[in-house]
């Protein structure tokens, strides 16, 4: 059985609609809403399509699809730039220290700094995998096509990257970090909160949200406890970005209080490791296993298979199964990184 990753279509659009119910609440990215993920289908359709000179805050989804069911069975998206129709804001941790001569002590505090810093970086997100494939490294399929395309499209994408992992959620759906903070400036709970952002964008945050530092002293034990830290479902996907160089830089998410890893695009192992060569045969059935793809913009195909590299080193021969997967044949040029 082989999977491939391509891009979406406005067909996709009730795929979509059914992973997002899956998702369990705070995945902006991927809301429960058809009319939001209608627009994130066009958006990316018109991102495709422009070839030649791009646009700043350019969205592609791509999707997850079965290559011989044609059965869809995750996504992911990528964002050119972010905060450019509405500022990007997180919360950054810093620390103020300060020395008392009379007590002779020096007393540290923890802030929280609403900040704009990863405004105009780019954005890999809203990675969702259908649970009944959560085996077989298809995770890894759907965050590393990511960095292939990435690498194949470099001039679309900014010297800074980052990725927002979610944050923990209680057994009600709601939110430790949003009830202890924000949720008493804007008179709504987390799911409210949550859905109005992603169908509406945050500059509701911007017109709301104190612009004062926090003091997490000042918060209760639950909001602070889980401050930079990522869902239980979501500490695989944060060892894989640690792994491509991504780190926690202070950065977390101002509903969640989730982890926003960042790094700098061209230090992203897959997209530093990736090698665009000849592709001279098919009939390589074991070999190193690979992550390949091909194709520029609605072109786009990727997938894993196996790769056996020329003695002259100026190209490669992979396996039919994956050959197929991408309609690509001898003498196309393919992209590539070690899996």
């Amino acid at each position: 059985m082989t999977f491939r990753i391509r891009p979406a279509v406005a067909d996709d659009l009730q795929h979509l609609y059914e992973m997002a119910k899956l998702t369990g609440g705070g995945f902006t990215n991927l809301p429960p809403d058809r009319k939001s993920l209608g627009a994130k289908l066009a958006d990316s359709a018109t991102a495709f399509a422009r070839d030649g000179e791009h646009q700043p805050g350019e969205l592609f989804v791509l999707i997850l699809e079965n290559a011989e069911t044609g059965d869809v069975r995750g996504t992911c998206q990528i964002f050119t730039g972010v905060g450019t129709a509405w500022p990007f804001y997180s919360y950054r941790l810093t620390t103020l220290t300060q020395h008392s001569k009379e007590l002779d002590r020096v007393f540290t505090a923890e802030m929280l700094n609403l900040v704009n810093d990863l405004g105009g970086a780019s954005e890999v997100g809203g990675l969702f995998l259908h649970p009944a494939e959560r085996a077989g490294g298809l995770g890894m399929l759907l965050a590393r096509s990511r960095y292939l395309f990435i690498a194949m499209h470099r001039e679309r994408f900014a010297e800074r990257i980052f990725a927002e992992l979610r944050g923990v959620i209680d057994e009600r759906g709601g939110s430790p970090f949003w009830d202890g903070v924000a949720g008493r400036f804007f008179g709504m709970n987390f799911q409210e909160a949550d859905q109005f952002n992603a169908i509406n964008g945050n500059q509701f945050i911007a017109d709301l949200m104190p612009k004062h530092p926090v003091y997490t002293a000042m918060l209760p034990e639950s909001a602070r406890s889980v401050i930079g830290l990522p869902h239980p479902s979501g500490r695989a996907a944060m060892r894989m970005l640690e792994a491509e160089n991504f780190h926690f830089e202070g950065y977390v998410d101002i509903f969640d209080g989730g982890p926003t890893m960042t790094a700098r695009t061209d230090k992203v192992q897959s997209i530093a490791d990736a090698r665009h060569v000849a592709l001279t045969g098919i009939e390589a059935e074991r070999g190193d296993k690979v992550l390949i793809a091909t194709g520029k913009l609605g072109g786009f195909r990727c997938c894993f298979g196996v790769a056996v590299e020329d003695p002259d080193g100026q190209g490669i021969a992979i396996n039919s199964a994956a050959a197929e997967a991408i309609c690509v044949v001898p003498g196309d040029k393919v992209w590539t990184v070690g899996r």
